[in-house]
């Protein structure tokens, strides 16, 4: 029987590793899996053993793969494909499970920092792209050649960006072109200053240029489906950049462009939706989303703060991967938030049938903290740790004397006025409020028990007092379909 808690053995056992139909011939892992840097990030670290990991689509090349590194290298190699959470973030414990000295990623990845210190490597992929159609494409949406355009692209199409600058640079003067912000090895500082970090990536911005006043050229990406919510890293850029400046998107292969702001759009038009519903919220799940990626235990404590000060009641869940069997189990939350990476918090879709909306932790810091967003702030931020402490966009809660708190509000999906926010610091346990009753009852005065008296079925009720009683007497033998004192049928 499938356990709403767990996925089901038999689906483990049958499914299968990696696509049979893609596997990559012998002859071509060298240049598809880059083994030459991966031998050469082993051998300059010594290390001997090294930890594998690949996404589920990349499995089934893994034992070659790891064959020929440990003939080339004579390191010990690890295969990691059994992620808790997502395959884009590094198993971090997996690899100090296996008393692993390095790790190298293989696939997509949100490129987060980690939250052990462990030498990394990334992988991320060779995928073709016809340069000359992708810049015929770029000449045509963008006809004037002063505007400001930064060239973007999914992570496997990160190398072609350069060649494809080159192509454009005698007639485009302002082009920003982005690179993957991959991690600095450990022990190791640029001496160089470091250009911005936004969205994964790295933006070499002028002196007094902002990046909000560039347009996007996207490549990568080109599913059949128009949903912009099925790729994560297209949406979390359609959802950050600035709204009124052009993002294009056009197809690596074919050249095929398609206008990405009315999907921009209808993304922020979604997320201001969920805002609402956690600013209607009682009860707030707070769900881990992930344990690899560096400061999740001080964005957990932050999100239960929050909670706490905009008088709403939260709990923690730890579930693995969200699917809608799980969350169904907490009919009295209103709201779940998924603390995770940036690609693994947009990756649960709106039409998954989830019996609550799962929000992202920037969503619940538009609901419940009263002074945000700051002047000048970007649309939509999509990391956790933008919210923290250190970073630009940290924005403090105010302090309870604040007029800010007792601002009135009206909610727009049920149109009615909401009570102003009860701010409470964490440390002071509302949990313990009780209220008297009749007949010397007791109850607690939290969402979740009047959750509970709502319901016409609250289980077995004692009636302590009320039955009499009486001898235990013989009940019936038999098994349900032949009781013995039922006779034959």
């Amino acid at each position: 029987m499938e356990s709403t808690f767990s996925s089901p053995v038999e689906t483990v056992l049958q499914r299968e590793a990696g696509v049979p139909g893609l596997l990559t011939p012998l002859a071509d892992l060298d240049q598809v899996y880059e083994l030459e840097r991966v031998v050469g990030f082993v051998r300059d670290l010594g290390c001997q053993r090294v930890a594998l990991q690949f996404p589920d689509q990349l499995l089934g090349d893994a034992g070659a793969v790891a064959a020929r590194l440990e003939e080339i290298t004579g390191s010990k190699m690890f295969i990691l494909g059994d992620t808790a959470y997502g395959s884009c973030c590094v198993d971090v414990l997996g690899a100090e499970h296996a008393g692993a000295e390095a790790l190298v990623h293989f696939g997509t990845a949100c490129l987060s920092p980690p939250a052990r210190p462990l030498p990394i490597a990334f992988i991320l992929g060779q995928r073709s792209v016809a340069l000359e159609l992708c810049a015929k494409a770029f000449e045509v949406q963008n006809p004037d050649p002063t505007a400001p355009v930064v060239l973007l692209s999914e992570p496997a199409c990160a190398h072609a960006l350069e060649a494809l600058a080159t192509l454009l640079h005698p007639k485009y003067q302002d082009l920003l072109v982005s690179s993957p912000a991959l991690p600095l090895p450990l022990g190791s500082s640029s001496p160089e200053p470091k250009p911005l970090e936004r969205f994964g990536r790295h933006f070499p911005l002028a002196p007094g240029r902002c990046l909000e006043e560039y347009g996007a050229f996207y490549v990568g990406s080109c599913k059949a489906s128009p949903d912009s919510d099925l790729d994560p890293d297209l949406s979390r850029l359609l959802l950050g950049w600035a709204p009124g400046k052009p993002f294009f998107s056009c197809c690596p292969d074919t050249g095929q462009t398609q206008d990405e702001g009315v999907r921009a759009g209808r993304l922020r038009a979604r997320r201001w939706y969920l805002v609402e519903r956690a600013r209607d919220a009682h009860v707030v799940g707070l769900l881990v989303g992930t344990l690899g990626v560096a400061r999740h235990c001080e964005a957990l404590a932050h999100l239960r703060n929050l909670s706490q000060a905009a008088g709403k009641r939260s709990y923690v869940l730890a579930l693995g991967q969200p699917t809608p069997a799980k969350l169904a189990n907490f009919p009295e939350i209103d709201v779940f938030v998924l603390l995770a990476c940036p690609l693994g918090a947009l990756a649960p879709k709106p039409s998954g049938s989830f019996f609550r909306p799962v929000l992202t932790p920037c969503e619940l810091e538009a609901a419940c903290n009263p002074a945000w967003p700051p002047p000048g702030l970007a649309p939509y931020l999509t990391h956790y740790a933008d919210l923290l402490p250190g970073s630009p966009f940290h924005v403090p809660l105010p302090p309870p004397e604040s007029e800010l708190w007792d601002a009135p509000d009206v909610s727009l999906i049920s149109g009615e006025l909401r009570p102003p926010l009860a701010w409470r610091p964490l440390n002071v346990p509302g949990c313990s409020a009780l209220t008297p009753r009749p007949q010397l009852e007791l109850a607690e005065s939290s969402p979740a028990a009047s959750f509970l008296s709502s319901r016409s079925w609250k289980g077995l009720e004692p009636r302590l007092g009320q039955t009499p009683v009486t001898e235990a007497v013989s009940g019936r033998r038999g098994i349900a379909i032949a009781y013995e004192d039922e006779g034959s049928s």
